[in-house]
């Protein structure tokens, strides 16, 4: 009998169709899958009245952390539940746990002043790869560069293919180049 390797527990990054971002959350929540939909705060007309509620920041992104088993067993149930794959590779897109957790904590404040930005919409490239070395962000990891939108240059974490976030504007004596 040949042993059997144990499934690695992965972040994958996903899509769902027609909005129904919350209702993949509320089964995946139920099959006990570990996810998370980046959000933020809007205000809204209900009813004539101004509410303010928290909306997912990108239509359709869920990302999702179990063993390729489950996530496929799952996908039976819920076929509006769809990979994000690499257009060059067309492999699935996995996150680092690292890099997952780091873009938790960051989009987890729900805070106003991040800027979001599509996969295509930050040149990564032009930027400096910088350690922030005090303040609310300590410890965070990111790129520093000028995007689009804001005055001055801001640290960016991104999951690449899928989604980047620009913090807030951080001073540059809290930084370090890495």
């Amino acid at each position: 009998m040949v042993p059997q390797i144990p499934e690695k527990i992965q972040w994958f990054a996903m899509r769902v169709t027609y909005r129904r971002e919350l209702k993949a959350k509320k089964n995946l929540d139920a099959e006990g899958i570990e996810n998370y939909i980046p959000m933020r705060w809007s205000s809204r007309i209900r009813h004539g009245r101004k509410v303010r509620e928290l909306v997912p920041v990108v239509r359709g992104l869920v990302f999702v952390r179990t063993v390729l088993s489950d996530i496929q067993r799952v996908k039976q149930k819920m076929p509006y539940l769809q990979y994000i794959v690499d257009r060059r590779s067309g492999a699935k897109i996995v996150v680092p746990e690292d890099q997952m957790k780091l873009f938790i904590a960051v989009t987890g404040t729900y805070d106003d002043k991040l800027l979001w930005f599509g996969e295509d919409e930050v040149n990564l490239a032009a930027g400096t790869r910088v350690r922030i070395v005090a303040g609310e962000f300590e410890g965070y990891e990111g790129i520093f560069l000028k995007v689009k939108g804001a005055r001055d240059k801001r640290v960016v974490i991104a999951i690449e293919g899928v989604i980047a976030v620009a913090l807030a504007t951080i001073s540059p004596e809290l930084i370090e180049v890495i």
